[in-house]
């Protein structure tokens, strides 16, 4: 009866033990993990859009800032949706680049799309515009903000735009990428130009995340 006992008693300890010891190396290999990720993430630098503290939000209604796309491609343009002349022609720049950049790194591009005329272009109306034109896929973006931070924006994109009526703005023709850091990388100015170096340095800031 004491032999049984002895034995019952090794075999909890040694379960104890085992326990114990699987305990010690999942908390080092979650340990290990951290330090990894840690070391992996690089620091925002001084030239980064993920710098700025202004709020946005999106064709969804959901609220957000510029480093939540951090980690992709960003292919942007300032547009507003009432807009007769010009901006259409940005928007079928934009979706010509979408279709003809590589299918394998499309999931590394997002393509945003910022208001110039927050009053007007509410978070439904972006929703609609999209869908009208299309671009109601996980890879658009539509964004609005205040006058103010769509101000402090559009100087970062060099983009300068002034209202010359009720619902009517004069502004840049500029779209502009910028790579996983939030760094300006290449910009295309102009309306229906040739978009072939902009598709090679998205394509080039793409493949650098696969």
């Amino acid at each position: 009866m004491k032999k049984t006992n002895l034995k019952s008693s090794l075999r909890y300890t040694n379960f104890l033990f085992l326990v114990f010891a699987l305990l010690l190396l999942s908390l080092q290999s979650c340990n290990n993990k951290k330090e990894t990720a840690q070391a992996n993430e690089k620091p925002i630098s001084d030239l980064s859009i993920y710098n700025l503290p202004s709020q946005w939000t999106n064709q969804d209604g959901k609220n957000m800032e510029m480093k939540d796309m951090k980690g992709k491609v960003l292919v942007m343009v300032m547009i507003y949706t009432s807009c007769k002349a010009a901006c259409p022609r940005l928007v079928a720049d934009m979706r010509n680049i979408e279709q003809r950049i590589p299918q394998k790194i499309k999931e590394n591009v997002q393509f945003v799309l910022v208001s110039i005329d927050p009053t007007v272009d509410t978070p439904k109306r972006l929703k609609s515009f999209a869908i009208e034109n299309k671009m109601d896929g996980d890879q658009w973006v539509f964004l609005r903000s205040t006058e103010e931070n769509t101000r402090e924006f559009a100087a970062v994109l060099a983009v300068n735009y002034k209202k010359i009526a009720p619902v009517d703005f004069s502004h840049s023709n500029i779209i502009s990428v910028f790579n996983a850091d939030g760094e300006l990388a290449y910009q295309q100015e102009g309306l229906g130009v040739n978009s072939d170096q902009t598709i090679n340095k998205i394509t080039e800031e793409a493949e650098k995340l696969n």
